[in-house]
């Protein structure tokens, strides 16, 4: 039974305390629980068939209450929607109690389908700015925010707090005189430097922070800095850091479902290489693949991690992979990749050299996968960092995806 507070954190064992350590000594967990019958697990542990029956229905009921499946019983003073368990709402429940943060820029929203959702796990994969400018915007007032607080939770760095000054008073300037006042006092941040202070911090103090302060976005700059130096090597490691990671993200759902919050992950991304292409490709414009490569992972990756979906993408001739694999993606309710490409031109002597300048930088930004989004994943669309915030660019620079 030593699953059943991590199986269901908020189930109450004070009824139950005498059956727990019979159970556990005989090795009994949640899922024998509800896959066997009382009667076998009474005679396995040597316990009353009643107190098994008992706790039996007791975390039956509390899983279907933590799944919503069971209406929640209400005082009459709530909307209908808030009544209805989550599985049993419908489309109009859903769209009523849709909330989203914004990004400030019309085009950018659209492509994100309205903004950036509460009560589901967003990986914003490439840049920090992103989720700096959502820490103040969600402190606006609806539609562009939710009047509420963000705890900001850095593994790698302490918060940029001279970045977001700048990004404030760009704010102040587009909002003179919100409602609620934008502050950095609400933007509560906390630096944990290991992977045991990052869970303790995540299952212990994240819940009282949202209640005491109350907060709407969770931000985790970054998911995979405290993974990555935990588990280096490979073979076990991974699989341990694999059954990390799942119930990392059962946390992180569980916390944007039970409290409507935004929790946006950040992600570190690194060079993916791929098997050479045989020679007769480099004269295909589009080479067909072999069968047995469409069901590879090194194929079909393209897909969810947004770099190399198409020819015409960016990112296409440098790919990257978001870190922490499938295992990580199937966590996720939405993937935003932030793609930075160099742009050269001639240098200063000119003359046709190879010498290339660098000119500048082209940014965009690329829905990967998002249920909510109209017409799929693939949107991208260009855009500049100001000192306000971003700002997308002229409609030449979207590009729709297929």
């Amino acid at each position: 039974m030593t699953d059943l507070l991590s199986t269901l954190p908020s189930f109450t064992t004070k009824p139950h305390t005498h059956l727990l350590p019979s159970l556990e000594k005989n090795h009994i967990t949640t899922t024998d629980l509800l896959t066997l019958d009382a009667l076998e697990i009474a005679k396995r542990a040597r316990l009353p068939l009643l107190d098994v029956r008992r706790l039996v229905n007791a975390v039956v009921a509390a899983l279907h209450g933590e799944l919503g499946v069971q209406d929640k019983a209400g005082d009459g003073g709530g909307e209908a929607g808030e009544k209805k368990g989550r599985l049993r709402r419908n489309g109009v429940d859903i769209v009523g109690r849709w909330r989203s943060i914004s990004t400030l820029d019309e085009r950018l929203d659209a492509a994100l389908g309205g903004g950036v959702p509460t009560g589901y796990i967003t990986d914003a994969t490439g840049k920090s700015q992103f989720l700096l400018l959502l820490s103040l915007t969600t402190q606006l007032p609806p539609p562009h925010g939710l009047a509420k607080s963000t705890l900001y939770i850095s593994t790698e760095a302490a918060l940029s707090t001279p970045r977001l000054a700048q990004l404030l008073l760009g704010l102040q300037t587009h909002f003179p005189a919100p409602p609620t006042p934008v502050s950095m006092d609400r933007v509560y941040s906390i630096l944990c430097a290991d992977l045991e202070a990052q869970d303790h911090i995540l299952h212990y103090q994240v819940e009282v922070a949202v209640r005491r302060y109350g907060v709407g976005l969770v931000v985790l700059d970054s998911v995979a800095a405290n993974f990555r130096a935990e588990y280096e090597r490979a073979g076990a490691d991974m699989a341990k850091r694999s059954a990390g990671l799942a119930r990392l993200g059962r946390l992180l759902a569980r916390l944007a479902r039970d409290y409507d919050l935004a929790v946006v992950v950040a992600n570190q991304v690194s060079d993916r290489f791929g098997p050479a292409p045989p020679p007769s490709a480099s004269s295909t414009p589009h080479p067909t693949p072999h069968a047995s490569d469409v069901l590879s992972l090194d194929h079909q990756q393209r897909w969810f991690t947004g770099w190399g979906d198409s020819r015409d993408s960016p990112g296409f001739l440098s790919p990257k992979t978001p870190s922490l694999g499938l295992t990580w993606a199937n966590c996720l309710s939405a993937r935003i990749s932030l793609v930075k490409e160099p742009v050269y031109g001639e240098g200063e002597g000119g003359g046709g050299g190879e010498e290339k300048e660098l000119l500048r930088w082209r940014r965009w930004m690329k829905v990967v996968f998002a249920p909510w989004v109209e017409g799929g994943s693939g949107r991208e669309v260009e855009f500049v960092i100001t000192k306000a915030g971003v700002s997308a660019l002229a409609v030449e620079g979207e590009r729709g995806g297929g």
